[in-house]
């Protein structure tokens, strides 16, 4: 058996060499810190020389959505990234998107706010994703990485579950985990499909080709209120048998604990050096991860607010994530939040203070 091939790049980079290895079709974007390197990789790479992958920089990111809109509507695996004012200006293309049901991937590595704010890292994009962010009654599939390896390996699967779901797939990382530099292993190379297996596996994509009897029209638009309701209630539909199946999160040291810290992305990391200090010092903390966001895993944090005597959200945001969780336990264990805001990373330490207080 071939050893595996360890690499040492920044999480931008991992998730620009990712996606010329999974088989992406196209990338459409524009430069914006702190994700830049993803747009900077790629060129470098010049993947439309070995894979055929089209590398395009926008002129906006209106542009860019709207580039990644007409690609995911003949089937091809497209993807853009940007940070989060950026993503503010794609809303309306993703809602779009979510509403012709087409599949691609976006990538948020997400800056302090509001505004142009900090480029420093922070998770106040969390309402801006997992609520759907534009306008309308949809949800995107959204995978939060904690680590480099992460940021590899979750294009693939937010692919695979795009195109399973014909839903767009967002990876939301942030400017600490984009820009360190950590060991991974990067995927094999997939070989790109062709226009026979595009066709077979997405028969409801538009080709361009004229003389077809009935030739598929991609749109989210209907004018028949009736006819609208049905398409909502379709879409609606899907986002249940997603909610059922897709639940992802990872379990640290909750056999035993008192008390829970639910966090995501940088601030799991941050958490699982909190539960060290926090257990060296008599106090049973353990941590649920959200890897995935939307579906968010609602039933785990219920079970697991049934055992422990206080929950805290730790999020490096003014307090979002933990309206879920408060939702998801219904009053009948105490919630807290912390977290720091303008792009700072809380302190384990400050977290260990704050979990004092909520010790009765």
């Amino acid at each position: 058996m071939a050893e595996k091939e360890v690499t040492l790049m920044k999480g931008n980079e991992a998730i620009a060499h990712a996606a010329i290895r999974c088989g992406c079709d196209g990338y459409f974007g524009y430069p914006i810190t702190p994700q830049s390197e993803v747009l900077e990789t790629l060129a470098a790479e010049k993947p439309w020389e070995t894979t055929g992958m089209v590398v395009l920089q926008a002129e906006s990111e209106v542009a860019s959505i709207n580039m990644v809109y007409g690609g995911a509507a003949t089937g091809k695996r497209v993807m853009t990234s940007s940070s989060s004012p950026g993503i503010s200006l794609m809303q309306e293309g993703i809602s779009y998107m979510a509403g012709a049901e087409l599949p691609a991937l976006i990538v948020n590595v997400s800056r302090g706010g509001p505004g142009l704010g900090t480029i420093q890292p922070s998770q106040a994009d969390y309402f801006q994703t997992v609520k759907g962010g534009g306008h309308g009654d949809y949800r995107l599939i959204t995978l939060a990485p904690a680590s480099v390896q992460e940021m590899a390996d979750f294009v693939d699967l937010a692919f695979n579950l795009a195109f399973k779901y014909r839903n767009p797939a967002m990876i939301l990382s942030d400017g600490a985990i984009g820009q360190m530099m950590e060991k991974v292993v990067l995927p094999p190379f997939k070989p790109r499909r062709s226009e026979e297996e595009i066709a077979k596996e997405c028969p409801w994509a538009t080709t361009g080709r004229t003389g077809m009897r009935k030739p598929n029209i991609i749109t989210s638009l209907e004018l028949r209120s009736e006819e609208m309701e049905q398409n909502n209630l379709r879409i609606q539909a899907k986002y249940r048998v997603i909610e059922e199946k897709e639940v992802r999160y990872e379990e640290y040291m909750t056999d035993d604990a008192e008390y829970l810290i639910v966090a995501f992305g940088s601030a799991a990391r941050i958490a699982k050096k909190v539960i060290s200090i926090a257990r060296e010092e008599g106090i049973k903390v353990g941590l649920l991860r959200p890897i995935t966001l939307w579906p968010f895993p609602t039933a785990k944090i219920a079970e697991l607010g049934k055992k422990v005597k206080g929950i805290l959200s730790l999020e490096i945001n003014a307090g979002q994530m933990v309206e879920d969780i408060r939702l998801a336990v219904e009053c009948k264990v105490p919630v807290e939040w912390y977290g720091r805001l303008g792009g700072i990373i809380p302190e384990p330490e400050e977290v260990v203070s704050k979990i004092k207080t909520m010790i009765r």
